[in-house]
């Protein structure tokens, strides 16, 4: 072995990846892909008008629990 073979080996760093987005990440994913599609469906067509449903397909569940927590009466 020569010196820069063992100098790259006490240098390695091991990397550990997790990932815990789970089953819920791709339904919220699906959600928002459907909340799209509606919005857009809804819009004339036009640029600004798939650019504001993409908006309102990605702040809509803010409304959604507002709604719901104003009749619960929080």
């Amino acid at each position: 072995m020569t010196k820069s073979d063992t100098s790259d080996k006490s240098n390695s760093v091991k990397v550990k990846v997790m990932n815990k987005a789970g089953k819920g990440g791709f339904v919220l994913f699906l959600a928002y892909i459907g909340a799209a599609i509606y919005f857009i469906e809804q819009s004339a067509g036009g640029f600004w008008d798939v650019i504001l449903g993409l908006l309102q397909a990605a702040v809509w569940p803010v409304f959604v629990i507002y709604h719901v927590l104003q009749n619960l009466g929080a």
